[in-house]
This record gives C-alpha cells, sequence and structure tokens, in this order.
C-alpha cells in the first residue's frame, strides 16, 4: 500500500467513520419508514470493514475477515465511487460539498487498496 502522510490518514479515517455513521442514520431512518434497507447494510458493512482494514494497517489494529468478505466489500466500495466522481463533477469549486466528496474519494480509494492487499 502506498504511503501517505499522517494528515491524509486522519481525514481519510474520519470521512470514514462520518460514512458509517451517516449509513447507520439511514439505516433506522429506513427501517422506520419501511423501506428496503439491504443497499444501506451492504454499504455500511463494507464501509466498515475498509476502515477498519486502513486502522490495521495505519494503527496497527487487529483485522479479522476471511477473504470472501474482503472481496464482497472490496467490490462494494469500488462500486460507489462512480456516485461519487458524479457529484465531484457537479459541485462548485471550493464548495464545502467537493471538499467532503474529495476526501471520500480519497478515503474509499484507500480503503479498497488496503483490501486489495489483504486479498494478496
Amino acid at each position: 500500500m502506498k504511503t501517505v502522510s499522517r494528515e491524509i490518514q486522519d481525514v481519510s479515517i474520519k470521512s470514514l467513520e462520518s460514512t458509517v455513521n451517516k449509513l447507520s442514520n439511514a439505516y433506522r431512518s429506513m427501517t422506520e419508514k419501511g423501506a428496503n434497507t439491504t443497499l444501506v447494510e451492504k454499504r455500511h458493512h463494507a464501509v466498515t470493514i475498509g476502515l477498519e482494514s486502513l486502522k490495521g494497517i495505519w494503527y496497527d489494529k487487529d483485522f479479522f475477515y476471511e477473504a470472501e468478505i474482503i472481496r464482497t466489500s472490496k467490490n462494494t466500495l469500488q462500486g460507489v465511487i462512480p456516485s461519487i466522481e458524479q457529484q465531484l463533477a457537479k459541485a462548485k469549486e471550493g464548495s464545502s460539498q467537493k471538499t467532503l466528496n474529495e476526501r471520500r474519494l480519497t478515503a474509499l480509494t484507500l480503503a479498497i487498496e488496503s483490501l486489495e492487499e489483504r486479498l494478496t
């Protein structure tokens, strides 16, 4: 895995933690409304595993997942990238939304890279 600065590590961890929190809130809200939560659950699980993978590499934390779960999580995260790229293309330069999505894209890319490394 490529080396990144401590600042990028911290920002990426915070971005993924924020994403996990948003997905948790979305799950609760959708459950209350009786909506289908399959996609939110799948993404929540994948982002959580990606976050734990990065923490494992950067902060020497334990990481215990089987290859199939890692592969599924990596594929799920890769599936989110195009929508973030579309949001970035639409966001105004210097806006908080653009900054948020740039950080999220970096964090997800690093998480995917860390998961790929665990599969080799």
